[in-house]
């Protein structure tokens, strides 16, 4: 297993991981397998989604703020409710498929640590298996 550390910088934000999974899988020599991407933290997910237009990003967070409000009335004495609802929405987990040494994404898309209650730093957990 291998261990990608980050640095959030805002409260929420998506953060392009694609390159650095590629590299692991890259280094990894596993031509035909199955990579799976975890994060283990309740206010974080993971989601794979477009990485060309930077807006999208900017979009989909506007979209969360308004589905999840703040100013809700909510009982977690934290007051980070709003970001474990929205971890829970996008998934803790993916898997993706490897052919040919290569992640096999559409050619839009990208992965995305999403974080909803940053800044902090975050681990994201990546495992490859090759295809027997």
């Amino acid at each position: 297993m291998w261990t990608l550390t980050l640095n959030s910088h805002q409260k929420e934000e998506l953060i392009d991981i694609t390159s650095e999974i590629y590299s692991l899988i890259k280094s990894s020599g596993i031509k035909e397998g199955v990579c799976f991407v975890y994060v283990p933290h309740t206010t974080a997910g993971l989601t794979i989604n477009e990485n060309a237009d930077p807006s999208v990003r900017i979009d989909i967070l506007k979209a969360f703020q308004h589905l999840i409000p703040a100013h809700l009335n909510f009982s977690h004495l934290e007051g980070n409710s709003p970001a474990h609802i929205k971890a829970t929405l996008v998934g803790s987990s993916l898997a993706v498929f490897i052919e040919k040494g290569q992640l096999q994404l559409g050619t839009w898309q990208g992965i995305f640590f999403c974080e909803f209650d940053g800044p902090r730093r975050r681990q994201v957990w990546v495992k490859a298996w090759p295809q027997t």
